[in-house]
């Protein structure tokens, strides 16, 4: 079996899901894989809250089971927390090459992230940017925006308006799907 790491904040992790065992982004891909029958087991490292930095301090303990394929999710929260682009991006690459280092014949996919549109100018483009950089650098698997069709919708998202709703996480698996289903 080849284990799928699925490393991420709260958008992995499910925040807020009654069943997040059942509904989050990693649930909803095994069962895509089940369907598929594909010899592939997914892993739900996402812990809500996170940053890159925290997700760069907590990878070696998912480094300790073989990995086959690692899907990087973290960023929003260093916006939230006023972190620099360029740190975000330091931070995400060094995670990466982690990875590399550890297992190099691992495949690699992004989910890019977006600011919301009420925080404006060059400092939204610039976060914006760096995952496609770090995807074309690292030539991974790349989603342009993770919440594609989910944000800023209230059917799709829980009251708080950051986090999907288990309907929205079906419209996001249904965006990554064919991304990983290319390099499974």
């Amino acid at each position: 079996m080849n284990n799928i790491l699925f490393f991420g904040d709260s958008l992995t992790a499910g925040y807020g899901l009654k069943n997040a065992k059942a509904e989050s982004l990693p649930a909803l891909i095994q069962q895509k894989i089940d369907a598929e029958h594909l010899p592939y087991h997914a892993i739900n490292g996402g812990l809500s809250g996170d940053t890159s930095a925290g997700g760069l301090f907590r990878l070696e303990y998912w480094l300790n089971r073989p990995i086959h394929v690692f899907v990087l999710e973290l960023g929003i929260n260093d916006i939230i927390r006023g972190i620099a682009p360029q740190t975000t991006y330091k931070n995400l690459q060094a995670i990466i090459d982690k990875v590399k280092l550890k297992y190099p014949d691992v495949k690699l996919a992004l989910m890019g992230m977006e600011i919301p549109a009420f925080i404006p100018g060059p400092f939204a483009a610039e976060f914006r940017s760096i995952f496609r950089k770090l995807s074309d650098a690292n030539q991974m698997a790349f989603v342009p925006f993770y919440l594609a069709g989910v944000a800023g919708k209230p059917h799709l998202n829980l009251p708080d308006m950051l986090h999907p709703s288990a309907e929205g996480y079906h419209i996001i698996a249904g965006n990554v799907w064919p991304v990983l289903y290319k390099i499974l």
